[in-house]
């Protein structure tokens, strides 16, 4: 009688968060693309303008802007509408990916309860369809740049990039931070609101740069702030062109090592992603069981 041959090629047991994690997140493109497309057919369901909407939105607050403070205030300097919006595309991308982000994994407890998925790729998802309305607004603040004789150069293309990607980290890293935290107590979405009410005022936007250094002299706590660096980018990248003299603009306008600091936030923006990924992983697998 001969043996029962024992099973050949059996993969070895090992935990389900080895399918997990961000790389797994990229490496299901496929699954990703469908979670963007679903967020943003579901937010212009039954719109009868649809898309158009992510230009009407970006508009209407640059022509307030522009109303309330150059023709009501009269305050603000040279091309103020162009030195706010520059600034609120990045604002807007960050605030809206973080407080997408870290309601996304409670938003979508069903698919998470039901399909083995990396849970990342919501936050995930949520910084991509913000990412995707960053589009409109671009192409709005370049047409009013080109109404005044700005011209793109690869020293400010580069900077739009650096601030971009600056967010893009940044928003992720604390979209996956609290959208875990969520899932425990459903307060921190209502705090996350309150928080970015401060983003605003926590960035050369409604105010320009030299107001700080003329207010408080000494900018380098303020410039810690990876937002404000993303921002600062961005002006220099869009705003400081349309000024009537570029270069005593970025000079008198802008901080020193610009670029230099840009890269620094990035860095920082790349290890709060990695400790916020260590924290969520930690944590990952009690999500089902609080998705109640």
């Amino acid at each position: 009688m001969t043996d029962l041959a024992e099973p050949r090629d059996v993969p070895p047991l090992r935990s389900p968060s080895a399918d997990q994690g961000l790389l797994e997140v990229f490496r299901r493109r496929y699954l990703l693309r469908l979670l963007v497309r679903r967020e943003i057919n579901v937010r212009y369901s039954g719109s009868f303008l649809g898309l158009i909407w992510s230009y009407i939105n970006p508009l209407s607050q640059l022509f307030i802007y522009w109303f309330v403070m150059q023709k009501i205030i009269g305050r603000g300097g040279e091309n103020f509408a162009v030195h706010v919006f520059s600034a609120l595309v990045v604002v807007h991308f960050f605030t809206e990916t973080f407080n997408s982000g870290t309601r996304s994994i409670v938003r979508n407890k069903a698919l998470v309860r039901r399909m083995a998925m990396p849970r990342e790729m919501f936050p995930v998802a949520s910084m991509l369809v913000s990412l995707f309305h960053v589009g409109p607004q671009l192409l709005i603040l370049t047409v009013v740049c080109v109404f005044y004789r700005w011209a793109p150069d690869p020293v400010g293309m580069g900077a739009m990039l650096l601030a971009l990607a600056i967010i893009m980290i940044l928003g992720t890293a604390l979209a996956l931070l609290f959208s875990v935290a969520n899932v425990f107590f459903r307060d921190f979405s209502s705090f996350v609101n309150i928080l970015t009410n401060f983003v605003r005022f926590g960035v050369p936007m409604i105010y320009p740069f030299t107001l700080v250094q003329e207010r408080f002299g000494n900018v380098e706590i303020y410039l810690l702030n990876p937002i404000a660096n993303a921002v600062l980018l961005m002006q220099r990248a869009f705003w400081s062109g349309t000024t009537n003299d570029p270069a005593e603009t970025r000079a008198t306008n802008l901080p020193d090592h610009l670029f230099t600091r840009g890269f620094i936030a990035l860095g920082a923006a790349v290890v709060i992603l990695v400790a916020a990924q260590l924290i969520f992983t930690k944590f990952e697998n009690k999500i089902p069981e609080r998705l109640t």
